[in-house]
């Protein structure tokens, strides 16, 4: 049976599209630890407790619609001196949307998100999907899209909580970008899979920065 997640990302992906961002130079056991989908009610303050108990800083992809429903929440993860990204205004599929209005929506985010003082430029496409038409009309808008190099699939309902454990503790590498998603869909896995993969990861000697 093939698994699906988690799992690193494909050579070939990179080699397709080599001007989006997979992974950071660090030979300092640095990894950067990314959210996708919220802000989210009760998961993200959750998601925020534990990044505090660990003194642990991640970047947060927001969803615009999210961000303009919950604002107090957005808020939250700003003063907790997270970093923040973009992830569309309703979370577009890039391969579906036409590409002037998937520029839109990115512009819309950024837009919310440099109401609060801050305006970053990091994109990530939702599902990972995109083209390379909108990959141009990004770059010219100055945007840096940010992919990812380890997805833990904490969304899938097929996913085996200690099994994506052992995988994501045992293939993390230095300058990798992890992707976990504070959403209700994927709360289940993220409550049993987050603490102890951060725990587990500082044992051995890993930090956490920001993008």
């Amino acid at each position: 049976m093939i698994r699906l997640y988690p799992s690193k990302i494909p050579f070939f992906v990179r080699w397709l599209f080599p001007k989006l961002i997979y992974h950071c130079s660090a030979d300092d056991k640095r990894v950067f630890l990314t959210f996708d989908d919220g802000p989210t009610p009760k998961i993200t303050p959750w998601v925020l407790d534990i990044l505090k108990q660990e003194q642990v800083k991640a970047t947060f992809f927001c969803v615009g619609s999210q961000i303009e429903k919950h604002p107090d929440i957005f808020k939250q993860i700003l003063e907790a001196g997270h970093q923040i990204g973009n992830h569309s205004y309703t979370h577009e599929n890039g391969w579906q949307t036409p590409s002037k209005n998937y520029k839109k929506s990115a512009d819309k985010t950024e837009k919310l998100i440099a109401r609060y003082g801050l305006s970053t430029k990091l994109f990530r496409p939702p599902y990972g999907r995109i083209t390379p038409k909108k990959i141009k009309l990004l770059k010219q808008a100055n945007y840096k899209i940010i992919m990812w190099s380890i997805l833990s699939g904490d969304f899938s309902a097929k996913l085996n909580p200690a099994q994506a454990l052992a995988y994501l503790t045992k293939y993390t590498r230095s300058g990798d970008i992890i992707v976990f998603h504070d959403s209700r869909k994927a709360s289940k896995n993220l409550k049993i899979i987050l603490p102890e993969y951060i725990k587990q990861l500082k044992k051995y000697g890993y930090f956490f920065d920001i993008l």
